[in-house]
């Protein structure tokens, strides 16, 4: 573990965005003070979306930092040399998000002192307060796996505990999408389809996200991508990008041979608005066709095309979690199928929802400390700037 020495220009840089980055964490826990203070009256939920813009963005950093460590696996679990000297920047963005996603989700509580609640009165048959411990030991099994690769009398353990964070990881994916699979108040949800579909979801948006800042530290460094772990790691990406289309797909074929769903595909396909738009224009044309352009026409294979497709693919998973969550509870449930249900409290009735500046502010300040924590991170510790084997012939093709 070695610490950097930079220049005099590099370390104005340095210092200039993390008072950027502190600037926007600032901004996000004055947006959760005001929204503590006033209510949630102040932003776009209401009785019926009690999930807003904030869980968009905390659920893709949950689930982006449990997808993240399939770098590190592929390395330390599966032996592929090209990525072993990736693992340690892996295990910190994991850090660094799940962090984030999880300060955004707590602040959006509205009580976040409560949390002690459910640390001390456990219940087994919630899935979210599954979520406790599972949270709790990635950082746990994260962090003991940072060690092992970053101290060299622990390298001896780096594939056991590897396969454990591996592990740990597809179990926390899992358990994030079973929040939405067993929550029966909300007709969108309840599918089996969805555990599978967050596990893909997270392989595609961590290694988006793996590339995107790979790329920045190349550049921040004079560095150059090795151009046959470029190829690899971008045919990845676009096989995960076509797996996730392909469950996403399924997910909605699904509800659509079930004539109780068909009502709310209709309303998210064709006939609400700006969730066809998202779902078509933002997720399936931006995030995913014109990605996969990008990562397999072979004039575009340049890293810049790369990181392109990387960015794209990050905000068509924004349009699908906006889509998925936002819209499947604006979509009324049917109590009663078969007959028409109204009342004074709007059962029966497609809700409202407009994102207020407070939770786009909130947001941010979660992309803000995880981006905090990597930039410092790389700062002190060498190490975690990805490097290349001298000797690459070990690997498996």
């Amino acid at each position: 573990m070695t610490q950097k020495t930079f220049g005099q220009s590099e370390s104005r840089y340095f210092y200039l965005l993390v008072a950027f980055g502190l600037f926007i964490a600032a901004m996000g826990f004055g947006a959760a003070h005001y929204m503590e203070e006033h209510g949630h009256v102040v932003t776009g939920m209401n009785q019926q979306v009690v999930w807003g813009m904030p869980h968009v963005f905390a659920i893709f950093m949950i689930v982006a930092a449990s997808g993240v460590l399939n770098v590190a696996a592929i390395g330390s679990v599966f032996g592929k040399v090209a990525y072993k000297g990736r693992a340690p920047l892996a295990g910190m963005l994991s850090i660094a998000m799940l962090a984030g996603g999880l300060a955004v989700l707590m602040l959006d509580l509205g009580r976040p002192e409560r949390v002690i609640v459910a640390a001390t009165n456990f219940n087994p048959t919630s899935v979210f307060a599954w979520n406790l411990p599972l949270y709790s030991g990635l950082f746990f099994f994260v962090s003991l796996y940072m060690w092992t690769l970053l101290e060299q009398r622990m390298n001896h353990w780096v594939k056991p505990i590897g396969l454990a964070v591996f592990t740990w990881r597809i179990i926390l994916t899992t358990g994030t999408g079973l929040i939405f699979a067993f929550l029966v108040a909300r007709q969108a949800y309840a599918s089996a389809i969805l555990p599978p579909m967050f596990l893909v979801m997270s392989f595609t948006w961590g290694l988006a996200v793996f590339h995107v800042v790979q790329s920045a530290m190349y550049a921040w460094n004079g560095k150059v991508h090795d151009p046959a772990i470029l190829q690899r790691m971008r045919n990845l990406l676009g096989i995960f990008v076509i797996g996730t289309l392909y469950l996403v797909a399924a997910y909605h074929l699904t509800n659509l041979y079930f004539a109780r769903q068909t009502a709310f595909e209709h309303f998210i396909l064709r006939d609400g608005g700006i969730f066809p738009c998202l779902f078509w224009g933002g997720y399936v044309v931006f995030g995913s066709l014109l990605p996969l352009l990008l990562i397999y026409l072979p004039s575009l294979g340049k890293p810049r095309f790369v990181v392109a497709a990387s960015l794209l693919v990050i905000l068509g998973s924004f349009a699908l979690l906006y889509v998925f969550i936002i819209g499947g509870q604006v979509f009324p449930l049917s109590i009663f199928p078969g007959y028409e249900v109204s009342s004074s409290f709007g059962d029966g009735q497609i809700a409202s929802y407009h994102p207020s500046l407070p939770e786009f502010l909130l947001g941010f300040g979660g992309l803000a400390i995880a981006f905090l924590t990597t930039i410092i991170g790389v700062r002190v510790i060498d190490s975690l700037l990805p490097h290349d084997a001298p000797d690459r012939r070990k690997d498996n093709h």
